[in-house]
């Protein structure tokens, strides 16, 4: 654990004993996989972690930007590695955007990604519209879309030039694989996207307020109540702050953890760990 002085590693400490739910960050946090997004294997002292916050009470949960999965599948994954979670303790930007989408009256979104993005929305009764010619839709969605094509960018656009709002699952350049820093999709395509219609994405997973609402829904706190913690400024931190939730970082993914103090205050993390083991001997010992 790192901290500029011993006192302001202890207010963040104290703060985190009176946390009411955790979020966590998986890929650079509890796991690590190859570039794309397979073979996930528990970080150190992760499963630790985890079994530890269910034995004391305290509700945690997962919230990847990753859509290679449904959630639930994410869910069997990481059963299947040692982890002991429910299917409803795994959150990606589907479930935040099947949230959204229906609070926004959008029925019919067109998806630029696989079925990890495209179910969700089926299972909540939203229509899934084809990137295909010139087609309506309530929305555009983006996601993990390494097939992405020349096909899908002009029918993408055609949905805007018709008045749908665009909206992606991540606008982070990298995540966290075992094989280093891994490019993402989501940017790139929505890049294009905005380029030729004019349009700036939405983003419905980390750092968006509406992503961290979602997760505060399902842990039964309120936002500012909790401790996100992950590997990657732009997001876990970043969404920390914008909700007044404590941020804490870990060293185990994109940074290592001397770049977090050189960062802009609303990036930078209330607390640096080396791993999410450390956080067993900071947190309450019963909920």
């Amino acid at each position: 654990m790192t901290a500029e002085t011993a006192d302001e590693t202890a207010r963040p400490a104290d703060r985190l004993r009176t946390v009411r739910g955790i979020v966590l960050d998986l890929d650079g946090t509890l796991v690590l996989g190859d570039r794309r997004n397979h073979g996930l294997t528990p970080l150190p002292g992760a499963l630790e972690l985890t079994a530890a916050l269910t034995a004391r009470g305290l509700p945690w949960l997962t919230f990847t930007n990753g859509t290679t999965r449904t959630p639930e599948a994410y869910a069997r994954t990481l059963r299947a590695i040692g982890f002991d979670l429910p299917d409803d303790a795994l959150l990606t930007p589907a479930t935040s955007a099947v949230d959204h989408f229906l609070a926004e009256g959008h029925r019919s979104v067109l998806v630029l990604g696989g079925d990890g993005l495209k179910e969700p929305l089926r299972q909540a009764g939203i229509e899934v519209v084809a990137p295909r010619g010139r087609p309506v839709a309530d929305a555009v969605l983006v996601g993990w879309y390494r097939e992405f094509t020349l096909d899908d960018l002009e029918a993408a656009c055609h949905a805007v030039f018709g008045g749908a709002p665009l909206y992606s699952s991540s606008q982070s350049v990298f995540f966290a694989s075992a094989d280093g820093r891994a490019l993402g999709t989501s940017r790139a395509i929505c890049a294009m996207i905005s380029s030729v219609t004019g349009v700036t994405e939405q983003i419905v997973g980390k750092p968006s307020l509406a992503g961290l609402r979602c997760a505060a829904r399902r842990l039964g706190a309120a936002p500012r109540e909790l401790a996100v913690v992950g590997d990657d400024p732009e997001l876990e931190m970043a969404m920390a702050h914008h909700a007044g939730a404590l941020a804490v970082a870990v060293a185990t993914g994109i940074h290592p953890a001397g770049h977090y103090t050189a960062l802009p205050p609303e990036q930078r993390p209330h607390l640096t760990l080396d791993g999410v083991g450390e956080l067993l001997d900071l947190l309450p010992t019963a909920g």
